[in-house]
């Protein structure tokens, strides 16, 4: 998943990329080494739970009431509040936790494992065969925030909404609902193809209170795909019109919408038309939250831990890496290590940067903990080394090195590489961009440049006053089109690598920042989704490994993981582990 921003699914201070991830080179740098701490709370896991019912177990000595404030230094914040458009980081973890339902959700287990269970429907979903049908039971008892009942048709157009990718382009649909969904080739969306009640599309059905989907391919993983927002609700005809819609959406959750000010703070109050016994996983203790986007990270940091009374209901999803040691100290269990299924890459581009030689040059001249201590990551902790692109508790990755052994900061070994590949006389030029207004990513970037400089390469950064995204994700964008070195974050919705690899490696695909095409890695991917099922996830895997030894198009840097910090009378101080984000469903204010 991505961040319309800075990539990924669900999770606050996943805009940490590239672009936005580092100290000056010798600068002492508090970390773990490679090993994660024991109190890694634990990634997506496998586990189900099909007939989990509500209301959600009650969570110890909870209580009813208050504002809780949250903190994401690191985060910008949503770009819309759409279900069927978000795709940010931090806010589908806001969202889609605590104001918009979708088919299916995951609930924290009680070893910190996340365990996928219903949602609106009233099971995870019932398939064919052969995983090319997939027919969803919706719940009577949903309702939106003005108490009429969330209908079947209701999720249907929702879901129809999502192959809509000229109004919703950065939205999950433009990667998964138009690959995997039949009859998608000629249908361009309710929006874009003039049909307003989604008439024309007809691999979706409604049938009493079952939602049918007609798969293109075999689609095992439609359950964990039923978790994301887009496969949720929308009010037909003008309510959800998307210019309105993504302002003030309709809740179907515990919280709606109160206000929203785009990268400054979006504030949720009670919906009292929510019903607890329809829903199995979240709660509604406070009375209100507080989303605090783009803070100073000193500033927060410092009121968290100096237990002031602002900073003793609030959180924080990111920590000055400079009072890390210090905060592990003070908070104990308020300091939360959450792990993630993220992965940062750098793309270099496939077409322009051909030889795999100036590919590899470009992972060992990179200064991987320089640039994560610019973006405020504590190495080892909050950013750990990468060899394979799917992260640690993915089913089916291999453990592995390209070459053998793992890629770090070497810059004469890029410099040798680059002569083997006859650029030893002059720097080898690379052209790249970074987002001027984050202050984060002009850090970063010094540090880039002085890494790859050092590693015989010469740099042209241009700066650009927007999300970096937005120029990398543009075909169309003038200064994309000059570059020849982009990255990307990828959180994957559900833990398996048919989620992770077309994503960022199919030919066209739309978060395929290095341009990589190669039909033979196209063709197996399409082979490994109509493998049986118990032979998929090891096929991933291989072709994980097959892809980065043959050709290593894009550098793995690093697997994401997070920091929360907690004041005092927030209770259940807990993460989230398929979000990569604090549990909101969980939380409480102490008395």
């Amino acid at each position: 998943m991505r961040d319309a921003r800075g990539l990924a699914w669900g999770a606050s201070v996943l805009l940490v990329t590239l672009a936005a991830c580092t100290a000056s080179p010798g600068a002492p740098h508090p970390r773990v080494e490679d090993d994660p701490p024991a109190s890694f709370g634990a990634p997506v896991a496998g586990a189900k739970d099909p007939g989990r019912t509500g209301p959600a177990a009650p969570i110890e000595g909870a209580e009813v009431g208050g504002t809780l404030t949250v903190y994401l230094p690191a985060a910008p914040g949503p770009d819309t509040l759409d279900p069927t458009g978000a795709w940010s980081a931090p806010g589908n973890a806001i969202q889609g936790s605590l104001v918009s339902r979708s088919l299916t959700q995951y609930a924290r287990g009680p070893d910190g494992e996340s365990v996928l269970v219903p949602d609106l429907a009233t099971d995870l979903g019932r398939p064919n065969d052969d995983y090319t049908e997939w027919t969803f039971t919706i719940r009577d008892d949903a309702t939106w925030e003005d108490g009429s009942p969330v209908t079947p048709e209701e999720v249907a157009f929702g879901i129809c909404r999502s192959l809509d990718t000229e109004v919703f382009p950065a939205g999950p649909g433009a990667e998964y609902s138009t690959h995997f969904f039949a009859g998608t080739d000629d249908y361009d969306g309710p929006y874009t193809g003039d049909d307003a009640a989604c008439e024309d599309w007809d691999a979706i059905s409604v049938e009493g209170r079952d939602v049918v989907i007609e798969m293109a391919v075999p689609f095992p993983d439609m359950d964990y795909y039923a978790a994301v927002m887009a496969m949720g609700p929308a009010p037909l005809g003008d309510a959800s019109e998307p210019t309105r819609y993504r302002q003030r959406p309709m809740a179907t959750g515990p919280y709606k919408v109160a206000s929203w000010t785009p990268d400054e703070e979006l504030v949720l109050v009670r919906n009292d038309a929510w019903d607890a016994d329809s829903d199995p996983a979240r709660h509604q203790y406070a009375d209100r939250f507080v989303f605090k986007f783009s803070q100073d990270q000193a500033k927060v940091t410092e009121m968290i831990l100096s237990g002031r009374d602002a900073g003793r209901t609030a959180l924080t999803t990111s920590l000055g890496v400079d009072r890390y040691v210090e905060a592990d100290e003070v908070l104990g269990d308020r300091l939360v290590h959450q792990a993630s299924q993220c992965v940062g890459t750098v793309t270099p581009d496939y077409r322009k940067i051909t030889d795999i030689r100036v590919r590899k040059a470009l992972a060992y001249a990179y200064p991987y903990e320089d640039v994560w201590m610019a973006g405020g990551d504590v190495p080892g902790v909050t950013r750990m080394r990468a060899g394979s692109l799917m992260p640690p508790g993915m089913v089916g990755r291999k453990d592995f090195h390209v070459d053998g052994e793992p890629i770090t900061y070497a810059p004469e070994r890029s410099r040798a590489l680059l002569a083997e590949a006859g650029f030893a006389d002059e720097p080898y030029e690379i052209t790249m961009a970074y987002n001027q207004t984050d202050p984060r990513a002009t850090a970063m970037q010094e540090q880039v440049e002085k890494g790859l400089q050092a590693g015989g390469f010469s740099v042209r950064s241009i700066p650009v006053h927007q999300s970096i995204y937005n120029v990398w994700l543009d075909p169309g964008n003038e200064v994309n089109q000059q570059l020849n070195l982009r990255g990307v974050l990828w959180c994957p919705p559900w833990p398996a690598g048919s989620a992770l690899l077309p994503p960022l490696l199919a030919a066209d695909a739309p978060f395929n920042t290095a341009h990589f095409d190669e039909p033979s890695v196209d063709a197996e991917m399409d082979d490994i989704a109509r493998l049986p099922m118990d032979r998929q996830a090891d096929a991933w895997g291989a072709l994980d490994e097959r892809i980065l030894d043959d050709y290593f198009p894009i550098i793995p840097v690093g697997y994401l993981n997070q920091l929360f910090a907690f004041g005092d009378r927030v209770g259940n101080p807990t993460g989230d582990g398929a979000a990569g984000a604090p549990n909101y469903k969980d939380l409480f204010v102490v008395p």
